[in-house]
């Protein structure tokens, strides 16, 4: 049904609907199908004590990180803000083939929404890593994106989490998998999908995208990814002309160092196939 919305939509030059419309039948198709589903949050100011959310036995009971858990999550760290590019990217894409003609003063300046997204998550993850603006990123940036310039989007994102964090139940509704599972899907990765597309259309990117994808498929996305971009900065894949022009430090030394600290981090904590971790505290 999400596949044939989002067609239709495409065809009648709608596609800005397609996220609110396929989150409304996802989840109605969901509940008439006997998905639970029952409102719990209660409205009311949520607890802004970040102790409260990083507590044992409160808020995620998961307790303050310890140097395990960095170490854990290290090369899926690296990772997601190495992916931020591309994802604004395929943001940006959208909103260039869903405006109209001369609107380039309002298409997205990436570096400024980075460093506004950087700020949010900082203080999403001080207040417990409940970065609740994530979820409704999902449904109004691409509605934003695709029908008024991004400060708009911006301010009704923010007005939105304001409200559902006070009255409570849309949070619910929010984070429920069948709704929030099409939002991504619509909302984030149909947007990189197209932008990948775009991107890929000669032949000489193609290459270095099969690499990433048969690499991320074999190990993990963390090794893929830092493989295929020493790979592609040697010139050994992808465009032999742009690797020429780079100097040492960003055609082999940061590549080269990004990828044995990735692996050597997963080979000590288990996370190549096949390989026991190295840390004793880290082998099951």
């Amino acid at each position: 049904a999400t596949i044939l919305l989002y067609a239709l939509l495409e065809h009648f030059k709608k596609r800005w609907l397609a996220v609110p419309l396929s989150c409304l039948i996802g989840g109605l198709t969901a509940f008439a199908l006997g998905a639970p589903f029952e409102f719990k949050t209660a409205p009311g100011m949520p607890n802004m004590n970040p102790m409260y959310w990083w507590g044992e036995n409160t808020g995620w009971m998961l307790g303050l990180p310890t140097l395990e858990s960095f170490v854990v999550v290290l090369p899926f760290a690296i990772l997601a803000v190495a992916m931020w590019s591309p994802d604004f990217l395929g943001h940006q894409v959208f909103q260039k083939i869903s405006y109209p003609k001369r609107t380039e003063k309002v298409q997205m300046n990436i570096d400024d929404t980075m460093l506004s997204a950087s700020v949010r998550q900082t203080f999403g993850s001080i207040l417990g890593g409940a970065n609740f603006t994530s979820s409704w990123g999902t449904y109004i940036v691409p509605a934003a994106i695709a029908k008024r310039p991004i400060p708009a989007g911006a301010i009704l994102t923010a007005l939105f989490c304001v409200i559902a964090g006070i009255w409570g139940y849309p949070m619910d509704l929010a984070i429920w998998q069948p709704v929030l599972c099409v939002a991504l899907i619509v909302g984030v990765f149909i947007p990189l999908l197209e932008a990948g597309m775009e991107m890929t259309r000669e032949g000489k990117t193609t290459q270095s995208a099969a690499i990433v994808v048969f690499a991320s498929t074999l190990v993990n996305p963390a090794f893929g990814w830092s493989l295929t971009m020493l790979l592609d900065n040697l010139g050994l894949i992808g465009c032999k002309e742009r690797s020429s022009e780079l100097t040492h430090m960003s055609r082999w030394i940061i590549p080269l160092f990004m990828f044995v600290l990735l692996t050597s981090v997963m080979a000590m904590v288990g996370m190549l196939p096949g390989i026991p971790a190295l840390l004793e505290n880290f082998r099951h």
